[in-house]
C-alpha cells in the first residue's frame, strides 16, 4: 500500500497503474446519464489497458439483483472474472483490495457507476489508504448529471484527480514512439473519441 499519494502533476505509467471497473451492470447501466457514450469510453479504456499491459480489476455489485456487467464490456474482458461485492465502496471487500494490492499500484484509475455512490465511496476509501486516485470523467456516470457533478466535486475535495480516457492513455504512453502508440491511436480512432 502506498504511503504518499502522488502529486497532481505526476503522470501515471502502465507499470504503476491499475484500472478499477465498478458496477457497470444490467438495466441500471443503461439508465446512466449519457450511458452509451460512457460505455463506449469504458470499452476503449479496457482495450487500451490490455494493449498497454495495465491490470484491470473488475467489480460487480450483487449481480443476482442488478444483473451482470453489460455485454459490450464483457466482450472485451474475456478471460477475466468479476469480483462480487455487497458494499457500495470496493475497499470494504477484502478480495477486491487484495486484487488491487497484488499489482502494487501507485495510481488507481476509476471507471464505472454511480459517480456519487459506489465510485465516490471507492475513491474515498482508496484515498484514505494512500493511493493516487483518478476519476476518469467520461468513463463514470450517475443517473442524473447533477449527481455526477456532486460526486466529482466531492472526490476532488478529497484529493482525487480528474481525467479523461484519452488524457490517461496519452499519459501512459508519454511519447509518440511508444511501442503501442499506433495500436492505442487506432483504438481511439475506432471509438470515435
Amino acid at each position: 500500500m502506498p504511503q504518499d499519494p502522488a502529486p497532481a502533476f505526476e503522470h501515471p505509467k502502465p507499470d504503476n497503474s491499475v484500472l478499477l471497473l465498478v458496477d457497470v451492470q444490467g438495466k441500471l447501466a443503461r439508465l446512466m446519464h449519457e450511458s452509451k457514450a460512457m460505455i463506449a469510453q469504458q470499452k476503449l479504456l479496457i482495450e487500451a489497458c490490455q494493449a498497454l499491459s495495465v491490470p484491470i480489476v473488475w467489480a460487480e455489485q450483487l449481480p443476482e439483483k442488478l444483473g451482470a456487467t453489460v455485454d459490450e464490456l464483457q466482450a472485451v474482458l474475456l478471460g477475466q472474472h468479476p469480483i462480487i461485492k455487497s458494499s457500495f465502496g470496493c475497499c470494504q471487500n477484502p478480495e477486491l483490495m487484495a486484487a488491487i494490492e497484488e499489482h502494487a499500484p501507485r495510481h488507481v484509475m476509476l471507471a464505472g457507476i454511480e459517480t456519487h455512490v459506489c465510485v465516490w465511496q471507492t475513491a474515498a476509501g482508496l484515498c484514505a489508504q494512500g493511493f493516487s486516485v483518478h476519476a476518469i470523467e467520461d468513463a463514470i456516470s450517475s443517473r442524473t448529471s447533477d449527481n455526477k457533478q456532486v460526486g466529482l466535486r466531492r472526490m476532488q475535495q478529497a484529493g482525487v484527480k480528474t481525467s479523461s480516457v484519452e488524457m490517461v492513455l496519452f499519459e501512459w504512453m508519454g511519447n509518440a514512439t511508444h511501442p503501442q502508440f499506433k495500436t492505442v491511436s487506432g483504438l481511439i480512432k475506432a471509438a470515435g473519441a
